[in-house]
């Protein structure tokens, strides 16, 4: 089986882009593996901190690496950690990737943190893949009303994206153009289209895939020319999120004395697969 690495080389020769979802529980796993095998394309898993506190970390190495052993081509990603000590925690475990997050940090304080975490991740295992992080996007996964303080100002800047990969020897960028993470509660709510122009000249100028976060709520045309411009991978998560509250939500109300859980939470199974199916259909252009 290729690795995720030369699938995201693929990704960026055909310009399409792997679809990275988030889960926390079995519910979401199996709704990713689902779509992923129906439409016979390769997936990221990612974990937050508190994803991966939530299921465990040896845990959900676990169950990618039963697939993996059929070669399905599934990766796990830690998503979003905040220090050295949690990279090394996951490269440990067999991990595929992980992003180092410092975007709340000054761009010295970031590249300090980054480079550190490159350094030591790839001392354990020279193949992982490492993420940094640059710009403002959020960490919640939140639906808002409006829109986020200080999400329009504080793009990431070419020439800083330049000098960050270069210092820091990270394998891929995720860059602020545009993007936000949560949903807003009115899909229609008056925010900045994606910076297209600043995507095609970041990924020409930092030289490493690009990876988009936030990507719940982006309009479809958006996506499209993201990836045209030079977006490699997607991270969907909030969209997964509502879909998995709604779907028990009705369980729930349909079935008020139902109480076996594979029974109630099915519903939500189905929910997430069909809103991961319709993002890897979009993002490979099927």
């Amino acid at each position: 089986m290729k690795s995720l690495k030369e699938y995201i080389q693929q990704a960026e020769d055909t310009k399409t882009a792997i679809g990275h979802f988030n889960i926390s529980d079995s519910v979401g796993f199996w709704a990713v593996v689902n779509a992923a095998q129906k439409l016979n394309l390769p997936v990221i898993i990612g974990v937050s901190e508190g994803e991966r506190d939530f299921i465990g970390v040896k845990q959900v190495k676990a169950l990618v690496e039963t697939l993996k052993q059929t070669d399905m081509p599934i990766f796990l990603n830690a998503d979003h950690t905040y220090s050295v000590e949690r990279v090394e925690e996951v490269v440990n475990t067999g991990f595929d990737a992980c992003i180092i997050d410092g975007s709340d940090k000054s761009f010295e304080e970031n590249i300090k943190l980054t480079k550190e975490a490159v350094i030591k991740a790839k001392k354990i295992n020279p193949n992982i893949l490492i993420e940094g992080e640059l710009g403002f996007i959020g960490k919640s996964s939140a639906m808002w009303d409006e829109i986020p303080e200080g999400a329009d100002s504080t793009l990431t800047k070419p020439e800083k994206a330049e000098e960050f990969v270069k210092q820091t020897n990270i394998d891929l960028f995720a860059p602020s153009v545009g993007n936000i993470h949560g949903m807003a509660k009115n899909f229609n709510v008056n925010y900045e289209k994606l910076d297209i122009e600043r995507i095609k000249v970041i990924r020409k100028i930092a030289g490493v895939p690009l990876v988009l976060h936030g990507g719940s709520g982006i309009k479809d045309d958006e996506f499209k020319q993201a990836i045209t411009a030079g977006i490699s991978v997607i991270h969907i998560n909030t969209e997964m999120r509502v879909a998995y509250k709604q779907a028990l939500q009705k369980s729930f109300s349909e079935n008020p004395d139902e109480t076996t859980p594979y029974k109630f939470l099915r519903p939500a199974v189905i929910a997430i697969q069909a809103v991961v199916e319709k993002r890897l259909i979009l993002f490979n252009n099927l």
